[in-house]
């Protein structure tokens, strides 16, 4: 593993990254916790598009550092957070809400077993 992943970050020649927190356009702890994951797959895109770095050392590197299973559990803990704030456990927005986070979270976790 610690091969594939020195690939991918020698091929990604990072300079800067800018999040709308840097820019102060939104105020929670999620505003550098997100853009930064979103970054960070933002830089394994670019490798792959530079040629430098193979599907299959891409997509090794994601299995091993679990990178489906962390973006299933935001999913999924978001969906208990819509449940945890709903005033009625019966509302049926909430309920919908909630519903479809979990069944994303799920189809994550599905996808990795196609790759």
């Amino acid at each position: 593993m610690e091969h594939t992943s020195t690939e991918i970050v020698k091929a990604a020649a990072i300079t800067a990254i800018e999040t709308p927190a840097d820019r102060g356009t939104v105020d929670s702890e999620l505003a550098y916790l997100a853009p930064a994951a979103a970054a960070a797959l933002g830089l394994l895109a670019d490798a792959i598009k530079r040629g430098t770095a193979d599907r299959e050392s891409v997509i090794q590197a994601l299995e091993e550092a679990a990178v489906h299973e962390r973006f299933a559990d935001v999913l999924a803990a978001a969906s208990e957070n819509v449940m945890d704030e709903a005033e009625d456990p019966f509302d049926f927005d909430a309920r919908l809400d909630a519903d479809n986070l979990s069944g994303a979270a799920s189809q994550v976790r599905d996808l990795f077993r196609w790759l």
